[in-house]
């Protein structure tokens, strides 16, 4: 459901945006350098870098800026890739993974570096809690949070011990966590929103409302809409979880799930400095995860639960309030004065899926969670590789990305099956 505007109803985000724009849907035939599909955070990065390289860009959206993940998600802004650095040297190598690394650390940079400079109001506040959800996720964070420290210098991240973890977030959940103060929490849509205004300073055309029915396989490539087309020599497809069937070579690799979350009524400055000391945002470790931090104006938003079907819940806030009441009982009947859920993309790695389908036509998606910082990480390093130096992108493309088994028509069914094992497994002790 949405509202007037085109966005999502009974979203807080919605209802506290910084000056959405008026539609300007494609209407005849137009040409660019590249055209970009999909007007959230990667397609917008990539954009604003395209432009200050010299790029004419035009951006297409079926929706609205931000319509999609970027602008329904819980704001937190994670310091690394969707898996830790411990794995990814498994599995990759020392070298590789710390290249990985690298990119990690410039996607936070490049996030902080677009809100200054463009001075992008989004509520941007330090420092994300990763809490031990059982005890024996507490010494796995021990031992990552000296890892990082011992192997990459990284003196950002600290374990905290139980009894203090319970001083800094009021519940008896947590065994113990990391307190990472490179990372952050913000208004995702107005970051989403505020991209989009840089961008259309630096000269890109944007165009809502106007989705893509059929890109050509030719050089230029011809990409159309039902009201008009734009030709360009380079395509991005930027879509994330919305890709749908519009390009079946890479739909595959990635699964659309969603995600829910609710805001409260406003709680008073006391009852907010008790609930989150420290006005950090909070992540626990189950595999269907809680997450949460606090609005601006002292609303509790909390995000918990997923499904795994073209539909949301009929009752999003009864369906987020019970992991919101395990983890603080004190809330249980508190008021919830929005609910709103968002398609996200994962893969089956849980890593991004980059890549290239034509020398002319390139993607980044399948960001399986830590959209704010990879996906305007994704827009930069699309850029670079449009521009001719790819060899960042390709740290990334070269992830090995299988698809979901069964394709799309037949991968949900599995997914529902792994997905209700993990859950089943949060619930034990352990």
């Amino acid at each position: 459901m949405t509202d007037a505007a085109g966005y999502p109803a009974n979203s807080y985000y919605v209802a506290t945006a910084n000056g959405i724009e008026p539609v300007s849907p494609l209407m005849g035939d137009e040409k660019a350098d590249v055209c970009i599909i999909g007007a959230g955070y990667t397609g917008l990065s990539a954009a604003i870098h395209l432009a200050e390289r010299g790029y004419a860009v035009t951006l297409l959206e079926a929706e609205r800026v931000g319509f999609g993940a970027s602008g329904r998600n819980g704001g937190q802004l994670g310091t690394g890739q969707r898996h830790d650095q411990e794995t990814l040297e498994k599995e990759l190598g020392d070298e590789w993974a710390a290249r990985l690394w690298e990119l990690a650390k410039d996607s936070v940079a490049t996030v902080k570096g677009l809100i200054e400079r463009h001075d992008i109001q989004c509520d941007l506040k330090p420092g994300v809690l990763h809490a031990a959800w059982k005890k024996g996720d507490a010494e796995w964070l021990k031992e990552e949070a000296a890892h990082m420290q011992d192997k990459y210098g990284y003196d950002q991240i600290r374990y905290v011990p139980r009894d203090e973890i319970r001083d800094m977030v009021d519940t008896d959940r947590y065994w113990g966590g990391n307190l990472d103060m490179g990372g952050a929490h913000l208004h995702p849509l107005n970051y989403a929103l505020g991209l989009a205004r840089a961008a259309r300073s630096l000269g890109v055309t944007i165009h809502e409302q106007s989705r893509v029915v059929d890109i050509s396989h030719t050089d230029p490539a011809i990409v159309k809409t039902d009201k008009g087309s734009v030709t360009a020599p380079h395509v991005v497809l930027a879509c994330n979880g919305y890709l749908g069937k519009l390009e079946p070579r890479v739909a595959g690799m990635i699964m659309p799930i969603n995600n829910f979350i609710v805001a409260t009524e406003p709680l008073s400055e006391a009852d907010a400095r008790k609930l989150i000391r420290d006005d950090v945002c909070v992540q626990d470790t189950k595999f269907v995860i809680d997450y949460y931090r606090l609005s601006a104006d002292n609303r509790l938003l909390f995000g918990g639960g997923e499904n795994y079907s073209p539909n949301f819940p009929k009752d999003i806030a009864g369906f987020v309030r019970k992991p919101m009441s395990l983890a603080f009982p004190q809330f249980k009947d508190i008021r919830i004065d929005y609910a709103w859920g968002g398609t996200l993309a994962i893969t089956l790695k849980r890593m991004p899926h980059f890549g290239r389908l034509a020398p002319n036509l390139i993607y980044a998606h399948g960001y399986s969670g830590q959209g704010i910082n990879m996906a305007t990480l994704g827009g930069k390093l699309v850029a670079e590789a449009v521009a001719g130096q790819a060899e960042r992108f390709d740290w990334m493309a070269n992830l090995k990305t299988p698809k979901f088994p069964g394709g799309t028509l037949l991968r949900y069914p599995g997914l529902v099956a792994g997905m209700l094992w993990y859950a089943m497994k949060d619930r034990l002790p352990g």
